[in-house]
């Protein structure tokens, strides 16, 4: 149960983080503005510099734990894409012009994963020795 809930803080860490950095994504900046955050701007470099790589990385290793728990392999590796591809984004990545949308494919393919994980989980795989 805590995995579940670590999960689902790493990737709502990540949204709002990301909905904070007006300037350097205009999609969730219009959407934080809509939604009424837009005083999370103020906070953008905490945000960006600080707390999103902490909730990518604690959905990262989550996942990864999750993995080696429950032997799904195709599930795992979606779940696993969504953090890489955001740190990818942040880290060696950022001076493209294309990175901006591989940062969208991960937070989306974070949430997917997140709700699909609640509408239906992976059964544990048990051992018959």
């Amino acid at each position: 149960m805590i995995n579940k809930i670590l999960d689902k803080v790493g990737s709502g860490g990540v949204w709002l983080a990301a909905l904070s950095c007006t300037g350097c994504f205009p999609a969730l900046g219009s959407l934080a503005s809509a939604l009424g955050l837009g005083f999370l701007s103020h906070f953008e470099g905490i945000a960006v510099n600080t707390l999103l790589p902490i909730f990518a990385t604690l959905a990262l290793l989550v996942n990864l734990y999750n993995w080696h728990k429950n032997k799904s392999h195709t599930r795992a590796a979606f779940s696993i894409l969504g953090p890489v591809a955001v740190l990818l984004t942040l880290y060696p990545l950022w001076q493209y012009d294309w990175s901006t949308y591989l940062f969208y494919f991960g937070i989306c393919l974070m949430v997917v994963m997140s709700v699909l994980d609640i509408v239906k989980p992976v059964r544990e795989q048990t051992c018959n020795v």
